[in-house]
């Protein structure tokens, strides 16, 4: 499970899902501005999922914090 979250949450991945589609639209003649568009959705998209999995993972870890001294 930490392999998939750690997959989710890379840049490459989503930069490479990105490519992928937008380079598949304007192979189907679709107009390049279209394309980036499309490539757009697909980081911020991205943005929010690592974003999402990575609080919820540091929501999900015990506070180790063993220092003793107060502020």
């Amino acid at each position: 499970m930490a392999n998939l979250k750690r997959k989710l949450t890379s840049r490459k991945l989503w930069v490479s899902i990105g490519n992928f589609v937008s380079m598949m639209l304007v192979f189907c003649n679709y107009s390049e501005s279209k394309a980036t568009q499309v490539a757009a959705l697909i980081m911020a998209g991205g943005s929010v999922i690592a974003y999402v999995i990575a609080e919820g993972w540091a929501d999900s870890t015990p506070n180790t914090n063993t220092d003793d001294t107060e502020a």
